[in-house]
Protein backbone atom coordinates (compact mmCIF):
# COMPACT_ATOMS: atom_id res chain seq x y z
CA UNK A 1 0.00 0.00 0.00
CA UNK A 2 1.39 3.37 -0.93
CA UNK A 3 0.43 6.37 1.17
CA UNK A 4 -0.43 9.77 -0.21
CA UNK A 5 1.23 12.70 1.55
CA UNK A 6 -1.05 14.46 4.01
CA UNK A 7 -1.30 18.22 4.46
CA UNK A 8 -1.69 19.83 7.88
CA UNK A 9 -1.84 23.55 8.63
CA UNK A 10 -1.43 24.63 12.25
CA UNK A 11 -1.19 27.94 14.14
CA UNK A 12 2.04 29.37 15.52
CA UNK A 13 2.69 32.53 17.50
CA UNK A 14 6.05 33.32 15.89
CA UNK A 15 7.38 32.25 12.47
CA UNK A 16 11.02 32.74 13.49
CA UNK A 17 10.57 30.32 16.41
CA UNK A 18 8.65 27.93 14.12
CA UNK A 19 11.44 28.04 11.51
CA UNK A 20 14.07 27.28 14.16
CA UNK A 21 12.10 24.46 15.76
CA UNK A 22 10.71 22.72 12.66
CA UNK A 23 13.77 23.41 10.49
CA UNK A 24 16.72 23.15 12.85
CA UNK A 25 15.51 21.02 15.76
CA UNK A 26 13.20 18.65 13.86
CA UNK A 27 15.28 18.69 10.68
CA UNK A 28 12.37 19.42 8.32
CA UNK A 29 13.39 21.00 5.03
CA UNK A 30 11.66 24.31 4.36
CA UNK A 31 9.53 24.68 1.24
CA UNK A 32 7.62 27.75 0.15
CA UNK A 33 6.96 30.57 2.59
CA UNK A 34 5.50 34.04 2.91
CA UNK A 35 5.35 36.66 5.63
CA UNK A 36 2.49 34.68 7.21
CA UNK A 37 3.29 30.98 6.73
CA UNK A 38 6.05 28.41 6.12
CA UNK A 39 5.79 24.99 4.42
CA UNK A 40 7.90 22.16 5.87
CA UNK A 41 8.65 18.67 4.57
CA UNK A 42 7.63 16.48 7.53
CA UNK A 43 8.88 13.05 6.47
CA UNK A 44 7.40 13.50 3.00
CA UNK A 45 4.23 15.20 4.23
CA UNK A 46 3.40 18.90 3.93
CA UNK A 47 2.90 20.75 7.19
CA UNK A 48 2.36 24.49 7.20
CA UNK A 49 3.04 26.79 10.14
CA UNK A 50 0.60 29.72 9.88
CA UNK A 51 1.30 32.79 11.98
CA UNK A 52 -1.87 33.12 14.05
CA UNK A 53 -0.97 34.39 17.53
CA UNK A 54 -4.60 35.04 18.50
CA UNK A 55 -5.48 31.38 17.88
CA UNK A 56 -2.42 30.19 19.82
CA UNK A 57 -3.36 32.46 22.73
CA UNK A 58 -6.81 30.82 22.98
CA UNK A 59 -5.22 27.44 23.75
CA UNK A 60 -7.83 24.75 23.33
CA UNK A 61 -5.69 21.91 24.64
CA UNK A 62 -6.78 18.97 26.77
CA UNK A 63 -5.71 15.40 27.43
CA UNK A 64 -6.95 11.81 27.57
CA UNK A 65 -5.51 8.92 29.62
CA UNK A 66 -3.59 6.36 27.55
CA UNK A 67 -1.50 3.58 29.13
CA UNK A 68 -0.91 5.53 32.35
CA UNK A 69 -0.11 8.92 30.74
CA UNK A 70 -2.16 12.04 30.04
CA UNK A 71 -1.90 12.25 26.24
CA UNK A 72 -2.26 15.79 24.87
CA UNK A 73 -5.26 16.43 22.60
CA UNK A 74 -5.10 17.57 19.87
CA UNK A 75 -1.74 16.27 18.63
CA UNK A 76 -0.14 15.08 15.41
CA UNK A 77 3.00 13.21 14.40
CA UNK A 78 4.40 10.45 12.26
CA UNK A 79 5.24 6.76 12.60
CA UNK A 80 8.96 6.14 12.09
CA UNK A 81 11.17 3.07 12.07
CA UNK A 82 12.63 2.23 15.49
CA UNK A 83 16.16 3.33 14.61
CA UNK A 84 15.01 6.66 13.17
CA UNK A 85 12.72 7.18 16.21
CA UNK A 86 15.64 6.61 18.60
CA UNK A 87 17.88 8.99 16.63
CA UNK A 88 15.18 11.67 16.85
CA UNK A 89 14.67 11.07 20.60
CA UNK A 90 18.43 11.42 21.11
CA UNK A 91 18.57 14.60 18.99
CA UNK A 92 15.63 16.19 20.82
CA UNK A 93 17.17 15.31 24.19
CA UNK A 94 20.53 16.78 23.13
CA UNK A 95 18.76 19.99 22.00
CA UNK A 96 17.05 20.32 25.39
CA UNK A 97 13.51 19.79 24.13
CA UNK A 98 11.17 19.34 27.09
CA UNK A 99 9.12 16.19 26.76
CA UNK A 100 5.48 16.21 27.78
CA UNK A 101 5.74 12.40 27.85
CA UNK A 102 9.29 11.05 27.85
CA UNK A 103 10.37 8.59 25.13
CA UNK A 104 9.28 5.11 26.19
CA UNK A 105 7.64 1.87 25.03
CA UNK A 106 3.90 1.59 25.68
CA UNK A 107 1.47 -1.31 25.44
CA UNK A 108 4.40 -3.63 26.14
CA UNK A 109 3.74 -7.23 25.16
CA UNK A 110 0.51 -6.30 23.36
CA UNK A 111 -0.15 -6.28 19.60
CA UNK A 112 0.05 -2.46 19.53
CA UNK A 113 3.41 -2.23 21.35
CA UNK A 114 5.09 0.98 20.26
CA UNK A 115 7.77 3.51 21.06
CA UNK A 116 6.31 6.96 21.68
CA UNK A 117 7.21 10.44 22.87
CA UNK A 118 5.27 13.68 23.17
CA UNK A 119 6.57 17.23 23.12
CA UNK A 120 5.36 20.67 22.04
CA UNK A 121 6.62 23.13 19.49
CA UNK A 122 7.30 26.74 20.64
CA UNK A 123 3.62 27.62 20.02
CA UNK A 124 2.32 24.77 22.18
CA UNK A 125 1.27 22.40 19.37
CA UNK A 126 1.53 18.84 20.71
CA UNK A 127 3.53 16.36 18.64
CA UNK A 128 3.68 12.59 19.03
CA UNK A 129 6.45 10.67 17.33
CA UNK A 130 6.06 6.91 17.44
CA UNK A 131 7.57 3.73 16.05
CA UNK A 132 6.65 0.07 15.84
CA UNK A 133 9.13 -2.77 15.78
CA UNK A 134 6.67 -4.34 13.33
CA UNK A 135 4.80 -1.72 11.25
CA UNK A 136 2.26 -4.35 10.20
CA UNK A 137 0.92 -4.01 13.78
CA UNK A 138 -0.02 -0.33 13.27
CA UNK A 139 -3.76 -1.10 13.42
CA UNK A 140 -3.56 -4.38 15.37
CA UNK A 141 -6.27 -5.01 17.95
CA UNK A 142 -5.64 -6.54 21.37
Amino acid sequence: MSLSPFHLAFPVHDLIAAREFWGEVMGCEEGRSSDDWIDFDFYGHQIVAHQAPSIVAKGGHGSNPVDGHDVPVPHFGIVLGMEEWQELADRLTARGVEFEIEPHIRFQGQPGEQATMFFRDPSGNAIEMKAFADCSKLFAKG
